[in-house]
């Protein structure tokens, strides 16, 4: 075959260092448009970012040289300093881990749904057991002595 074709989409979740409710609302919409930002400045392909106070989501497609864990490295590591200019919150952090999970083309509406309605589902549903339930969705096992 003379070319490679991909079709390579993530959804990425990480959250506030203790899972602090840090993020703002007077300032969480720039916050969003800034890591959407950023994925595209490191050649990926944001196609949805939401979250609430305590952590983010990303879903973001990207091409096969990409190393997954340097994008997430990269996008914390700006974001976090985005949040320490633009509010002043000088000890914002995030959590060292993350959660990556792959999404099928099939899938790409119902994940960019679920993305953008984080602040409703959240009034349902803590983040660690949303986050509970992505694990277990994806079928990957986890220690709770060590999940957060």
């Amino acid at each position: 075959m003379p070319s490679t074709h991909l079709s390579l989409h993530y959804h990425i979740v990480f959250s506030t260092k203790g899972r602090k409710q840090s993020i703002q609302p007077e300032w969480i919409q720039r916050l969003h448009s800034f890591l959407g930002g950023c994925a595209r400045e490191l050649s990926g392909i944001p196609l949805a970012v939401g979250g609430v106070a305590d952590h983010i989501h990303l879903l973001v497609g990207l091409k096969a040289t990409h190393r997954l864990s340097d994008l997430v490295r990269d996008l914390k590591r700006a974001s976090s300093e985005w949040v320490h200019q633009e509010t002043g919150l000088v000890r914002f952090a995030w959590q060292e881990g993350y959660g990556a999970f792959t999404v099928s083309v099939s899938s790409l509406v119902a994940v960019r749904i679920y993305i953008a309605q984080q602040k409703a589902h959240h009034r349902k549903q803590t983040f660690e057991d949303e986050y509970r339930a992505l694990l277990e969705l994806h079928r990957i096992e986890y220690d709770k002595r060590y999940l957060w």
